[in-house]
């Protein structure tokens, strides 16, 4: 890389790093021992930070020191997600850096593997009523040939589909967010501390955004989102083969195991009978009235244990196999401190 270009990127990193911690500049040279026209200067590529500060500010920053050498290759995002009302801007200007910081190192990786690289778009399917949102999921089901059989492992299907899925740390109030990037890849960034089952409707109500095209925040939009995601997870047909047409009441002991079977929450599986016609409004609001006295709308009983992608990492010991990255590379692109042992060493 020319001078040029490395003291422009890591302008652009120190900025991005400091943004997404929410620290301004002063407080970011207090934490290095600098003045703060030092930082706005390294900043907007007036200096280059020495070694011994770039130390300093991986520290501060807490991002590894490659990251401010890494190439930028993530371009400008397109949001497709639900907008968490309870996040503040800082927070949310943290959760898109973790985003972008594991998007580089997922491009660099697959730089190794031209021929992995994933070019895949997802079928776009409008919506614009709830009747149209069930439609795309079964549509989409079809599209993807997954039957009507509950989804094994969603996060690896998605992979096999060319979308890139990321566990990342997130703040207070995020689940899950939705990207397309510049060349139409289809991004789903999930928050690694949820329950499998709250996981799952996530990344499900994040892919109806992206496949019905819903690039708004709206009560409405989410709706549809949710309906997708409740459609896509358990179809209309297999619901009422598991419950029947019509119901006066659905027991607890019932729910429970269609949770299990489905990983579908027991409030999601409540939803979903109520949105069929399969139980009336009024049974609804008994049934949330129970969950409520009994503590399930906080900590349902059945833990699902979350999913995790495995594509990223694959390709990480496939490249540490062949030789073409060290040990100390693929601590760095897994962002670990630790390795297993039997990995190619410097």
């Amino acid at each position: 890389m020319k001078k040029q270009e490395t003291k422009s990127a890591i302008g652009e990193r120190i900025k991005r790093a400091r943004q997404a911690k929410g620290f301004s500049l002063r407080t970011l040279a207090n934490l290095v021992g600098l003045s703060h026209q030092a930082i706005h200067k390294y900043e907007n590529n007036q200096d280059i930070p020495s070694s011994d500060v770039l130390l300093k500010l991986s520290n501060a920053l807490e991002v590894p020191w490659e990251y401010f050498f890494r190439p930028i290759q993530v371009g400008k995002l397109k949001p497709a997600y639900r907008r968490q009302k309870r996040l503040t801007v800082k927070n949310e200007r943290m959760i898109l850096f973790q985003i972008e910081e594991w998007l580089e190192r997922y491009l660099e990786l697959e730089e190794l593997f031209p021929q992995e690289k994933f070019r895949h778009k997802l079928p776009e399917i409008p919506a614009r009523t709830p009747e149209e949102a069930e439609q795309a999921a079964e549509k989409l089901r079809q599209i993807w040939n997954l039957g009507l059989d509950p989804i094994e492992n969603l996060v690896e299907t998605l992979e096999d589909k060319g979308v890139k899925v990321g566990l990342v740390d997130g703040a207070k109030g995020f689940d899950a967010a939705a990207f397309c990037m510049e060349d139409g890849t289809p991004v789903i960034a999930v928050a690694k501390s949820v329950p499998g089952d709250r996981q799952r409707f996530s990344i499900a109500h994040e892919l109806g955004h992206l496949v019905m095209g819903l690039w708004s925040d709206s009560s409405e939009t989410e709706k549809l989102a949710n309906r997708f995601a409740g459609a896509f997870l358990a179809p209309a047909s297999a619901v009422r083969a598991e419950l029947g047409d019509k119901r006066r009441f659905l027991s607890l002991e019932e729910l429970s195991i269609l949770k299990k079977k489905y990983c579908l929450s027991m409030q999601a599986w409540i939803y979903r009978a109520r949105d069929l016609g399969i139980i009336s409004e009024t049974k609804t609001q008994q049934l949330y009235a129970i969950f409520r006295k009994k503590g399930y709308h906080l900590q349902e009983p059945v833990i699902i244990p979350p999913e995790k992608p495995s594509r990223f990492e694959r390709l990480v010991y496939r490249a540490l196999a062949e030789e073409l990255i060290s040990d100390t590379k693929a601590k760095e692109l897994l962002a670990i401190s630790e390795f297993l042992a039997g990995g190619k060493k410097e």
